[in-house]
Parts: structure tokens; sequence; C-alpha cells
């Protein structure tokens, strides 16, 4: 849409609010309150908001950073003008890993409710040939139809808007008091070290519920006055999701008590408790519009991401980027096709877990620039500056660097294996005149921006 200046139209507060929505609220809000209270009770609403507390520092991290450069705003953009092109290309891949990751995961999730009335998918030759048939189906739309990225994110916007809200309101009428007890596991109260052991299981997966946070600041420069609306819209964001997720939890464990650690879909199974099987229906519908619209946003994204890699910034070969006659990245949906598919024979907490810990790897690199140029001044902020100096990005990295003692062996060394594969390939790619001219500009540009010579 243009204005009468025929520019592209900005995009108001309001509109990058229900994005950033979107963005935040997925699978996880709907499968992950078992697990969470499996590992803390009702503890884990105070988990919950020690979460949403570290995610938002890291999320006014990205807008400092968003303030400082032009361009898509993603974390491998910002360690690249930070740290150099071979960082740059390493959270490039690790970024498009979790696109993947996410994709993998939602199906896996759609495919986990879908078993609590389809029987069959607990055939495992069932469950793979409609992993790999989903996959096939984003694929065969994101090479010929795009543009119903659009109208799928809004439906699912609206559907898991629609389904938490009455699930809080309804639900409410029928907790009992009974259930809030106990309010922490009997493991975690022999001492500090089995209670810090119960909070990390616990914050590990409730990271999930938060990480399409990114998304708000990489939308800044379609924004209307982005120097006031992106801290704005990433408080009024984290504030709204945070609100819902406990009053979620809040419904939830109150309408079946320690229950809630043995559902597979926990939401649903906690309404029925109340209402009845109407209220299980409602949430599993809910639920499947909602999961379905977030795994095909992230089968149109992860591509998306690879090809710029190829075609905007030269940090991979040509044919990466290749685009058919309806612009859609060919060998990028490809690629995403085939690593998603091997995601989908895993679990889900397990995809859930590289999630959150490919998320971090790009969380730590971007604090670190933040704190970078904070004490060098060397790039100056537009219209946005994170208060306190080093006090957030000091905070979030502490956060972060905790959080990877709470990962398992196996996911650490997956996260190991991806960052080796690419640092190999890397030396591999061949360093085309395209390569080096692209190389030169950036490093052109970012002189221009010491210097200030670039206008926002």
């Amino acid at each position: 849409m243009k204005n009468s200046n025929g520019k592209p139209k900005k995009l108001s507060f309001i509109s990058i609010y229900f994005l950033g929505i979107n963005a935040v609220i997925g699978s996880g809000t709907f499968l992950l309150p078992a697990q969470i209270y499996h590992d803390m009770n009702l503890m884990a609403i105070f988990v919950l908001l020690c979460t949403a507390v570290t995610v938002s520092m890291i999320a006014l991290c990205y807008a400092d950073l968003s303030s400082r450069f032009k361009g898509s705003g993603a974390a491998w953009l910002y360690a690249y003008h930070a740290f150099g092109r071979f960082t740059g290309y390493e959270l490039g891949i690790f970024t498009w890993f979790l696109g993947c990751c996410t994709l993998g995961a939602e199906i896996v999730a759609l495919l986990t409710t879908l078993k609590s009335f389809w029987p069959a998918l607990n055939n495992s030759i069932v469950y793979y040939a409609i992993a790999l048939g989903l996959l096939l189906l984003f694929s065969i739309i994101n090479f010929f139809g795009r543009s119903l990225v659009k109208v799928v994110n809004n439906i699912s916007a609206a559907a898991k808007m629609v389904t938490l809200i009455v699930f809080i309101v309804v639900g409410a009428f029928f907790i009992r008091q009974a259930n809030f007890s106990p309010v922490i596991p009997a493991a975690a109260t022999k001492g500090a070290v089995p209670f810090l052991q119960h909070f990390g299981a616990a914050f590990t997966p409730i990271f999930y519920l938060f990480t399409g946070f990114s998304f708000i600041p990489i939308a800044a420069r379609q924004m209307n006055n982005p120097e006031k609306n992106i801290p704005r819209v990433l408080i009024a964001v984290m504030v709204s999701v945070t609100i819902l997720d406990c009053l979620m939890m809040i419904v939830a464990i109150g309408l079946v008590g320690d229950k809630l650690g043995t559902y597979s879909t926990p939401l649903a199974s906690a309404l029925e408790h109340g209402v009845g099987k109407w209220g299980y229906s409602f949430i599993i519908v809910g639920m499947l519009i909602s999961i379905f619209g977030v795994a095909f946003s992230a089968s149109f994204n992860a591509p998306s991401l690879i090809a710029s890699l190829s075609n905007e910034h030269k940090l991979l070969p040509a044919w990466v980027g290749k685009k058919n006659k309806h612009d859609a990245p060919w060998v990028g949906i490809i690629m995403t096709a085939v690593l998603t598919g091997i995601f989908v024979t895993q679990s889900y907490l397990f995809l859930v877990s590289c999630t959150v810990l490919a998320s971090f790897i790009q969380y730590v690199p971007s604090i670190l620039a933040v704190i970078k140029f904070k004490h060098s001044n060397e790039f100056p902020n537009h219209g946005f500056s994170l208060p306190g100096k080093y006090t957030i990005p000091t905070i979030a990295l502490i956060v972060s660097c905790y959080m990877v003692t709470n990962f398992t062996p196996l996911t650490l060394l997956v996260g190991v294996v991806v960052a080796a594969i690419g640092a190999v390939l890397y030396f591999f790619i061949d360093r085309s005149p395209a390569m080096k001219k692209k190389e030169k500009m950036h490093q052109e540009f970012l002189n221009e921006l010491r210097h200030n010579e670039i206008k926002f």
C-alpha cells in the first residue's frame, strides 16, 4: 500500500503490535504449560516472569542496534557490522537453522495436537508421511502463492488471541483454590542445587514462548516514528504476552492442579475438565489454526533469509539465492524443506531446546555488539538509545551465559556441529568478484556511518 506521495505506507503502532503478537505467540503457549508445571508447579508463574524480564532486556538490545543501522535488522547483520564477515556468516547460518528448527517444532506440535483425536498418527509411517506432506504443501505454496502469507498470518493471529482469551475468561469460573498446591516440587526443596536444577529445567522451555520478539526491531524502518514506537511496541508486546501467559498458567493450574503436568494438550484438557467436551474441541481448533499459521510463516521466512545472505550481502554463493519467475527463492525453499524433513523425526521438546539454543547463539553477539558500540561510540543512535549504558546488556549477557548451562549435552553437540560445518564450508566458498565487491561496499558503508554521513 502507498500513500498520497507514491511512497510505501508506513506501518502504524497497532499494525506492528499485532505482527509482534503473532510472531511471539506460537505452539509453546499451548503445549509447554505441562512441562513447565512439571518442573516448578505453581512457582512456574515466577519463572515465567523472570524469563519475560530477561527477554525484554535482550529485545531492548535489539532495539538499540536497529537504531544504529539501516537494513533488515537481523542478528547476523548486527554481528557482521560489529565483528566482521565470518561472524556475520556464522550467525546467518544459525538464523536459518533457527528458522528450520522452528518450522520443524511447529509441524511436530501440529501433529502432536492431531494425535489426540486421530489415533492413526501413532503409526510412525503415517506420522512421517503427514509431516513430509505438510512440508511439501508449504514448499509448493511458497513456490507459487507467497501472497497467501499475509492472509494466513492474520487468520492465525486472530485465532490464537480469541482462543487464549476464551480459555482465560471461561476457565476462570471453574478454578478450584485447592489446585494451587503444591507451590514447588518436593524435590526442589532439598537445597539450593536441586532448586536451581528445577528452575533451569523450566527456564529453558519458557524462553520458547518469547523467541519471536526479534521480529519487532526488524520492522523498525517500516514504522512511523520508530524512535518512539520501537520501545513502545517492545514493551506493549512483552507486557501483553507476559500477562496472557501468566493468566493462562494460573487458570490452567486452577482447573486441574497437578494433573496439568500429565497432559499432551494441557490447555485443551484443562478446559475440558472445567466445561466439558466443547471446551476441548474449541481449544484444539484454535491451536491447530494458530500452529499452522506459525509453521507456514516459518516456511516462508527461512528460505527468504538464506536467499538474502546470498543476494543482498554475498555471504553465500549466488546459486543459493536463485529465484523462479514468481520471485520465490526456490533453492532456499528446497534446502529448508530438506533440513526440516530431518528435524520432524525428533521430539517436540528437543526441537524447542534446539530453537532456544540457536536463539541464544544469536543473542550473545548482539548483546556484545551493544556493549562494544556503547564503549566506542562508533556508530550513533538515531532516535532510540538503550538506557543505563552497560547495565541492561550486562545483565542480559550474564543470564544468556547461565542459559548455556541448562542445555543437554546432545543439544549443545548439535550447536557445535552446526557451527563446525558452517566454519568448514566458509573456507570453501568461492570468493567471486561479486563477493569482493560487496565486501568493499560494506566497508565503505560502515565508514560513512561512522562519520554520520548517512541520513536515516
